[in-house]
């Protein structure tokens, strides 16, 4: 379905106006409305064109000549065809040209036009053409070069306007303005749109033609009052600045919550690094975990101090400390002390 704008004689932004998609988002077809724009001009000839025959122009009556002895063609009558002022040989005669063309055909093509139109964006839509009830042009002729698009002073192209059938003042604002054809929204036909490259319609015209072609109500949405909704959400907004910032500034104020929270959760956090402070201070942890380093060093001070110990000691403990670090030495150096004792024996 297609929103139209409407144009207003003030300037300002009217309603806007729901197309029904049935008329006027139709499917075109050329040929249709072709056979329908022929049938309409041949029913618009009036068909009263006539010729006389030899026997029904005046004169005539006597043979000009004799029949035989002349040498000449013969003749019988000088109001034959071949001379002037003579009769008309299959001529016209008067007759009608209508052609015979259903409803339902008539308005496919009507519909294909209209869409035509509308996907071209060539179809307005005015609420009225003069304010007053008195008929002026100027007023007219500035709401329809607003409708139609046109700056200049003249419309460049034909325009068509469906007024409604009641519509006088209207109609006599617009009937002496250069290429603008005025019908009532009765007479709109497939010829009249394809001969004009825009077309308008007023509001009341529109909700006639809709009717009339079963397209329902039309349906219209007041702008104006959605539009200052708009700008006085800005105002309730700048008056409500005292709660919306707080509301804001309530994710800033949660990091806030969070400071006066500082002392468990921070102290969660940092409990890790606070373990080595409390540790510090018991002097049990830190030498609990360097322990673990220093056992290798606890064992080498032990055999340091195990060493210095011997060597103050003399050499009675000498011989246990050479038997824990080597084994091989301390036998050599037993049977060494051995031999020495049996040669003291000897």
């Amino acid at each position: 379905m297609t929103t139209v704008s409407v144009v207003t004689p003030s300037g300002k932004g009217g309603a806007d106006v729901e197309l029904p998609g049935e008329i006027f988002e139709a499917k075109v077809n050329i040929p249709l409305i072709h056979q329908v724009v022929v049938a309409q001009e041949a029913a618009a000839r009036q068909g009263t064109h006539a010729t006389k025959t030899r026997g029904e122009v005046r004169g005539g009556g006597k043979k000009p000549y004799r029949q035989k002895g002349t040498g000449r063609a013969r003749q019988g009558s000088l109001r034959a065809p071949q001379y002037a002022g003579g009769g008309t040989v299959h001529g016209p005669v008067p007759r009608s040209y209508e052609q015979r063309t259903p409803k339902k055909m008539k308005a496919a093509a009507l519909r294909g036009a209209l869409s035509d139109r509308t996907s071209h964006g060539r179809l307005a839509v005015v609420s009225a053409f003069v304010e007053d009830g008195e008929p002026s042009t100027a007023d007219a002729l500035t709401v329809l070069r607003t409708a139609v698009g046109e700056a200049g002073a003249r419309l460049q192209r034909p325009v068509l306007v469906v007024l409604a059938a009641d519509d006088e003042v209207a109609r006599k604002s617009l009937r002496n303005i250069p290429r603008v054809r005025v019908l009532d929204s009765g007479q709109l036909n497939t010829y009249d749109v394809l001969l004009c490259d825009h077309v308008v319609f007023t509001q009341a015209a529109l909700a006639e033609f809709v009717a009339r072609t079963g397209g329902g109500e039309l349906v219209t949405v007041d702008k104006p009052a959605a539009k200052p909704a708009r700008a006085a959400k800005p105002k309730a907004v700048d008056g409500e600045d005292t709660e919306k910032p707080a509301a804001k500034p309530a994710r800033a104020a949660k990091p806030k919550a969070v400071d006066g929270e500082n002392t468990e959760k921070p102290a969660a956090k940092p409990a890790r690094a606070a373990k080595p402070k409390a540790a510090a201070e018991e002097g049990e942890e830190p030498a609990a975990k360097p322990a673990k380093a220093p056992s290798s060093r606890a064992r080498k001070t032990a055999t340091a101090s195990a060493t210095e110990s011997a060597d103050d000691s003399g050499a009675d403990a000498a011989p246990p400390v050479v038997k824990q670090r080597s084994s091989g030495t301390s036998r050599k150096s037993a049977s060494s002390g051995s031999g020495a004792a049996k040669e003291e024996q000897q």
